[in-house]
């Protein structure tokens, strides 16, 4: 019983980050736009909000199924969770009122080079990857875990392109 609700709450709190981090990216996009941002590669968006959306669903649905029972290294993947998690806010707040789930390009705005972005390219995504791997496992839905990690490298193969092209436009 406690496993299901530790579980249940996990899936609820990742849920509630996900809502305020799109609450916002949504007031960074009003922002944006009123700046004259012209947004690229929003078809693939809903594929986007779906793979996240049903992760969380599969997380919490295989891992109810499992019982759920914590596998005898579940603190490996926590501990991946746990750490990517301030590289996922050194991001977000280094890119500021630029930051946004979608890839909106102002003209005349230039490339940010600050915080974890000075080191390497994409650093959300990096810590998405290690979300959609770490934490199903946690809970041993290791199906949810390959399924969703699979999909999220071929949703960021197109994302990351889409993205590196609107970069290269925005530097000129």
């Amino acid at each position: 019983m406690l496993n299901a609700i530790l579980l249940v709450s996990a899936v609820v709190l990742v849920g509630v980050q996900r809502l305020f981090e799109l609450r916002y990216s949504r007031r960074n996009e009003r922002r944006l736009r009123a700046k004259g941002a012209v947004e690229r590669g929003a078809g693939h968006y809903p594929f986007m909000v779906g793979i996240h959306a049903l992760w969380l669903i599969s997380t919490l649905v295989e891992g109810l199924l499992r019982g759920p029972v914590f596998p005898f290294w579940w603190p490996v993947p926590l501990i991946l969770f746990l750490i990517v998690q301030p590289l996922r806010y050194w991001a977000i707040f280094s890119l500021g009122e630029n930051w946004n789930v979608r890839i909106l390009v102002v003209p005349e705005r230039k490339l940010v080079w600050r915080g974890p972005y000075r080191y390497f390219p994409h650093p959300n995504y990096v810590v998405v990857a290690v979300e959609v791997l770490a934490l199903p496992l946690i809970f041993g839905a290791w199906v949810t875990a390959l399924v969703f990690t699979v999909l999220n490298a071929a949703f960021l193969s197109v994302r990351i392109s889409e993205e590196e092209r609107a970069l290269e436009e925005l530097a000129g």
